[in-house]
Order: C-alpha cells, then sequence, then structure tokens
C-alpha cells in the first residue's frame, strides 16, 4: 500500500504505531549565504587558517547534506535566484553533499508568520495560483535535472505554519485552498522525480515543534497526504519546549505520520559579541540553560539536541546559516551580518569553529 494511503488509514483509525522504516542519519547546513558572503570579501577557513570551501568543509568534517533556498523573482537581490541556486547546488554535489532545495514560493523570505506569494502570482486565483506553483516548481526541477543537478530533497514551501502564498499567523488556515496548493507543488516534484527516475524526497516544514501536530492533522483531513519527511526549525529561544520536549514531539510525530522527522533549521550563538554595527539576532535572551555563548557552548548544544534527535527516532539536523558571516555588504537591516555570534566562523578570520565536531560525532542509528 502506498505511504499516502497507509497515513490515511491509521490517522482516520486514530493510531498512533505507523510502522516507518528506519532512516540514515544525515546531518548538513544552510549554505544559501555563501556565495553571496564570498562575492562580499569573506575568506572561509579551516581551523587551522587556510583558505577553505564552506561545501568542502562541511563535507570533511562528515556533513551530508546541504540546503539551499530559492525564490522566485528577487528584485532585490541577485543570490537566491535559479542562476545561484544552480552555482550552490553545483558545489554541494562537487563536494559529494546531498542537495535539500528550499522553495520559498515567495519573491522574498516567507517564514511563519507570513507567507508572501510572488508579485507575479498574487492576484491570480486559487486555481491559477495552484497551476503556477505547479508549473514554476516542475519548470525549476526540470532545468536543475537538464544539467545534471537535481536535488535530493525538495521543501514545499518554508515554515508553512501560514496559509501558503499570501497569509499570515493572525489569520486561519483556508485548508480547502492551503491543500490545494500545497499538493500542486507535491504533484510537480513527483513528476519531475519520475520523469528523471530520482527517487526526490518531499519535505513539509513547520516552524517550532509545539505547532506540528495541529497544522498536520489540518493538513491530513484536507488531504495533504504524499510527503515523506516533517522538517521542524527548532530555536529554543522562540520554542516553549525543551529539548526533552523537542524529543517527544519528534518520536510521536514518526508514529503518527509515518514519515522521517528532521530538524532543518536549528542555531545557538558562540558569542554575545558582534563584528559589526548590525545588532545579533540570537542575544543573550537567546541562551539555553546550562549553554553558554562560546566556541564550546555551541559545539555542546548542537551534539547535545542531535542526540535528542536521534534518540527519538529522528533522521536528521541542519544548522540555518552557518556561513552568514560579517562583511562589507549592506543588508536591509546595516553593513554587515545580523547573525555573525551564531555562524561556524569566528569574528576575526572566519576560522572554524569548533562546532564542526558536532557532525563527526557517533550518534548511532534513528530509535524505533
Amino acid at each position: 500500500m502506498p505511504m499516502h494511503r497507509l497515513r490515511t488509514c491509521l490517522f482516520i483509525a486514530g493510531l498512533l504505531a505507523t510502522p516507518v522504516h528506519a532512516a540514515a542519519l544525515d546531518l548538513g547546513a544552510d549554505l544559501s549565504f555563501t556565495n553571496e558572503m564570498e562575492d562580499c570579501g569573506a575568506r572561509f577557513r579551516d581551523a587551522g587558517g587556510h583558505p577553505a570551501d564552506p561545501f568542502v568543509l562541511l563535507k570533511a568534517a562528515g556533513g551530508t547534506i546541504a540546503r539551499i533556498r530559492i525564490w522566485n523573482n528577487p528584485d532585490w537581490t541577485r543570490y537566491s535566484t535559479y542562476d545561484d541556486v544552480l552555482k550552490s547546488i553545483r558545489r554541494a554535489h562537487a563536494a559529494g553533499l546531498k542537495v535539500l532545495l528550499d522553495f520559498h514560493y515567495s519573491d522574498d523570505w516567507a517564514d511563519a508568520d507570513k507567507q508572501r506569494a510572488p508579485a507575479a502570482w498574487a492576484k491570480l486565483d486559487t486555481a491559477a495560483q495552484a497551476a503556477a506553483l505547479h508549473d514554476y516548481t516542475r519548470d525549476v526541477l526540470e532545468r536543475l535535472g537538464a544539467a545534471g543537478q537535481l536535488p535530493e530533497w525538495v521543501q514545499v514551501g518554508n515554515e508553512i505554519n501560514s496559509e501558503l502564498l499570501g497569509g499570515t499567523k493572525d489569520h486561519a488556515i483556508d485548508w480547502s485552498r492551503n491543500a490545494r496548493l500545497i499538493n500542486a507543488g507535491i504533484a510537480a516534484v513527483r513528476e519531475a522525480g519520475r520523469a528523471h527516475h530520482a527517487p526526490i524526497k518531499v519535505m513539509l516544514h513547520i516552524a517550532q515543534p509545539e505547532n506540528l501536530f495541529p497544522w498536520l492533522d489540518a493538513a491530513t483531513v484536507a488531504g495533504v497526504l504524499d510527503y515523506d519527511q516533517i522538517g521542524l526549525s527548532y530555536y529554543s529561544n522562540w520554542s516553549k519546549y525543551s529539548f526533552s520536549g523537542l524529543g517527544k514531539v519528534i518520536a510521536a510525530a514518526r508514529a503518527r505520520y509515518g514519515a522521517q522527522v528532521v530538524v532543518v533549521e536549528t542555531a545557538y550563538p558562540f558569542t554575545l559579541d558582534g563584528a559589526d554595527s548590525s545588532g545579533n539576532v540570537l542575544g543573550e535572551h537567546a541562551l539555553a540553560p546550562g549553554y553558554r555563548a562560546s566556541p564550546e557552548g555551541q559545539k555542546r548544544y548542537m551534539i547535545d539536541l542531535t542526540r535528542t534527535v536521534v534518540a527519538n527516532g529522528g533522521s536528521g539536523v541542519v544548522y540555518w546559516a552557518p556561513d552568514w558571516v560579517s562583511t562589507r555588504c549592506k543588508t536591509r537591516w546595516g553593513t554587515g551580518s545580523t547573525w555573525e555570534n551564531a555562524a561556524w566562523f569566528d569574528l576575526a578570520h572566519h576560522a572554524a569553529l569548533p562546532v564542526f565536531d558536532f557532525l563527526r560525532q557517533d550518534y548511532g542509528k534513528p530509535g524505533p
């Protein structure tokens, strides 16, 4: 029986013991900023101070996957466009990494608070938006396939807590519309996978574990069924859940929905200092009990988080923006980076920090 049919039957029956095949553990990072940072003058270095490629460093340290975001038509940047994404995917594959392609379905940042429709789709009705989303997804994947650079995993939306293509956190989801849009994206990924004989995994991505069950239960009832992975953002300062709570959600979600579970965004600061005039997003309020804002504290946080994920049957951990270091370039928030104190490279020389060691640990196989 196909997994999406099995998922439907078990959900309707109220069973919480869906059999899930064990998955290999995937550890990695979102390296969507790397091209931009290098163009802005960043010179990444290994722990010994020698020039290094972040994609190669990730692989050499034990990483298996790089996450790359894509925007539809961002007129405010030349990054995370198709051409930039193709460059990043080539770099990832050349380093021996798998790729998770993260469709934002927006010309700008889409996240748990808001899902901004691309300008070209904003005034279309639901049927036309679903068709546009499907065709865009299929076109991107076909172009990547023709270039020999198909991703191994695909996110149909980024932190889609709110309704796709225009929803906000303050508005209830119209699940008839939302399911139609999500399923259009899933169908495009499946079609591309069949066309290229490539088993691309489909991921649905929700921010913070406390939001997972309400969202996925509603999605299941609405007919969103054909996915392989559940992606979770987990930032301890924005979540109500400790590691223990996160672990319980992962174990229950894996059983309830019959899908692999990946913490696909997380981060922790290695210092509270900064290298520029842009304020840091992760300040003192972001510190978790028992973990200092130090290189060792950052490493230990990631090791303990990953142990929690694996012990509860999770299939992976992906760190967000370890490459967003401080440079001379300006952003909407000022010159430099608002994330450099949570990167994997130090402030002074952009040399690799001890956090890379979390990729080298023996976590065993994901639990039952």
